[in-house]
């Protein structure tokens, strides 16, 4: 992807466009200052007002091109509302709305006003990081092969420079917007492609290239490994299949090197058919999605090598197809995983947790971690519970759950606790085996966390639930990159304790 080139220049002269936040009093914002042809410009939009050309109303956008008296080639207007109502959803809405504006343009070097407009109490900084992460992210378009004969974007814009003074904490924040936009696109081109290219082994390849650019060492566990291991569960959902599963596991090391790495665990179903409980026909195409917590990974991993702060992370991706067939796995079977457990299998369609489980085993036996933080497209129960504007998160360690809704409040990538207890673990009792995989339809997404709550020990550990968050449906369908920028947020965080 294309990298946009950030600066911070107070009175910027070399631009071909400005970028300019107009209230719906037809004034710009007051914190705007030394633009060029500021006078003219401030006649000019208040004229535009007066006529009705230009209302100022939310996320709005006119363009102006060669305006009279206006050295500046072409100028974009963006409505920002009424100023005292303006909110994080608004703002968000508005700074998009200026970067799907110039994605067809011939916008070159562009002077970003809209820093000067955040809603309280957010800051300068925290503007320059969601403008930055914006208008890189406008630069994703989804161009595999399999899209066939669609053009792709081609992008003018080169440089952005933002009105004031250069600053450690803006460079930085501008880094990271940049960055995590770029995991983002990572993370949604993987997840948009369809399930026949978009195979275990082909995120498995992606891992390796991730490790050959960015100095990560990477491991791939191969089926036969995994089963002479102990795998169980894991290999249960693997064995209806006849593409190969992968256990993929990634090292950043940025820390010191003794310092036990956080540890990310992505659930990797590259297509989940329900297996023998098979889904319904209606949507089913956007099962490729189901591996949104594997792509996540990746794409965290790919903001990681861009920024390269101080902190050690591990990454580690189950994946695999849940196909039924002739050797598929059925409702009543019993299987014994990694950590020896046994599980009684009453829906082959809950198979999310049957390879993530191994995967956390896999993962304290192997790196020690000081933190988990499993992601999965695991229940459509917290679509009900949650919708599509948050993820719903769980955990045995407040503090981290705490930590990671203070880093998606700040990205609004967000987060909503639900909770773990006793009550919910009787649901997954079994007369057959330790336990059930599923625990009936009240508290579904809670009695998911805690079948893999029972996998984890002594560590802090967090469970992202991001079935209604990692991509849309309908017309706009496509994956989000969520919540790529949340995590990368936290990491950042945790590098600076």
């Amino acid at each position: 992807m294309k990298h946009i080139q950030f600066t911070f220049q107070p009175k910027a002269s070399q631009t071909d466009t400005l970028i300019v936040p107009v209230n719906d009093q037809g004034h710009i914002h007051s914190a705007v200052q030394d633009l060029p042809d500021q006078t003219a410009l401030t006649e000019l939009v208040q004229q535009l007002h007066q006529s009705g050309d230009f209302l100022g109303k939310l996320a709005s956008t006119l363009w102006l091109i060669q305006p009279a008296n206006i050295t500046t080639k072409r100028v974009l207007l963006v409505g920002m509302g009424e100023a005292k109502k303006l909110t994080v959803k608004g703002y968000l809405n508005a700074i998009n709305s200026a970067a799907n504006a110039l994605d067809y343009s011939g916008a070159s070097h562009v002077l970003n006003a809209l820093i000067f407009s955040p809603p309280s109490p957010h800051d300068l900084t925290w503007a320059v990081y969601q403008n930055s992460q914006a208008l890189q992210h406008s630069f994703y378009d989804y161009s595999h092969e399999s899209r066939g004969e669609h053009s792709p974007k081609e992008p003018k814009l080169e440089q952005v420079s933002y009105p004031c003074q250069a600053s450690d904490a803006l460079t930085q924040a501008a880094q990271q917007g940049q960055a995590s936009a770029i995991g983002m696109a990572l993370t949604q081109e993987l997840a948009n492609m369809p399930s026949n290219f978009c195979t275990p082994t082909f995120l498995a390849e992606t891992a390796i290239e991730l490790g050959k650019e960015y100095g990560y060492e990477v491991n791939i566990l191969d089926r036969e490994e995994m089963i002479e291991m102990g795998m169980g569960s894991f290999m249960s959902v693997a064995q209806g299949g006849d593409t190969p599963p992968k256990m993929i596991c990634l090292s950043y090391k940025g820390g010191e090197k003794n310092q036990a790495p956080i540890a990310l665990v992505g659930k990797g179903v590259t297509f989940d058919t329900g297996g023998i409980s098979l889904k319904p026909g209606a949507a089913m195409d956007e099962m490729k999605y189901d591996m949104g917590g594997a792509a996540t990974v990746l794409g965290v991993f790919k903001a990681l090598g861009e920024l390269k702060p101080n902190i050690n992370v591990v990454g580690v991706i189950p994946a695999t197809e849940n196909m039924p067939s002739g050797n598929a796995i059925k409702p009543g079977d019993v299987v014994t995983s990694l950590s020896d457990q046994t599980i009684e299998i009453l829906n082959t369609d809950a198979e999310g947790r049957l390879i993530l489980c191994d995967a956390l085993t896999y993962t304290q036996q192997t790196y020690q971690p000081s933190k988990i933080i499993d992601m999965a497209t695991l229940t459509g129960a917290c679509i009900i519970a949650l919708g599509h504007h948050v993820s719903a998160i769980l955990g045995n360690n407040q503090t981290l759950i705490d930590n990671l809704i203070k880093a998606g409040d700040t990205t609004y990538d967000r987060f909503w606790q639900l909770p773990l207890g006793e009550e919910w673990d009787e649901q997954l009792k079994s007369n057959f085996a330790d336990m059930a995989n599923i625990g009936g339809r009240a508290g579904g997404t809670i009695t998911a966390a805690q079948f893999l709550a029972r996998f984890i020990n002594e560590v802090d550990w967090a469970h992202l639930d991001i079935a209604g968050t990692a991509w849309v449906s309908g017309k706009e369908k496509g994956a989000t990159g969520r919540p790529v920028a949340s995590l990368v947020q936290y990491l950042l965080n945790e590098a600076k304790a």
